[in-house]
């Protein structure tokens, strides 16, 4: 019985390492794009895309995808700046979790995580992906 219960969690949490889902938006045409925390999880269920990330990106099949969260402040010549919030799937990892960017017309925060939906707060979830909860499952199953 052991040994199902352990193929079961560990074939489950191999799919959990294949497929990620991430919240998809873009403040420039959905204002809770900017910070789904203040609103209840109903609300952010019915009104913030979620993307699973092998499904909905097809120019990058066979990657290993993670969530993403992009900061744009929009720097114009003669009025205010603008700011700008971006959620969605990646598949090219930078080497460091959260990094800036300082360009000509605009400064940019990139955030990428690796677990379900943890694009969704301002601070972004930590490393426990599929293959790390596969491990951990297979070893507590054992004892």
């Amino acid at each position: 019985m052991k040994i199902i219960g352990s193929a079961i969690i560990f074939t489950v949490c191999l799919r959990l390492a294949a497929s990620i889902r991430c919240y998809e938006c873009n403040s420039s045409n959905n204002s809770m794009c900017l910070d789904p925390t203040i609103y209840d999880q109903e609300t952010v269920k019915n009104f913030l895309r979620s993307t699973d990330c092998e499904q909905g990106v097809f120019s990058a099949r066979h990657k290993e995808f993670f969530c993403r969260k992009i900061i744009q402040t929009i720097l114009h010549k003669n009025h205010d700046s603008e700011v700008r919030v971006t959620r969605g799937c990646g598949w090219v990892r930078h080497h460091r979790d959260c990094y800036k960017a300082d360009n000509e017309d605009h400064l940019e925060t990139v955030c990428q995580c690796f677990s379900d939906h943890c694009n969704r707060g301002a601070v972004l979830a930590g490393r426990l992906t599929g293959p790390l909860l596969a491990t951990i499952s297979v070893l507590v199953s054992k004892f």
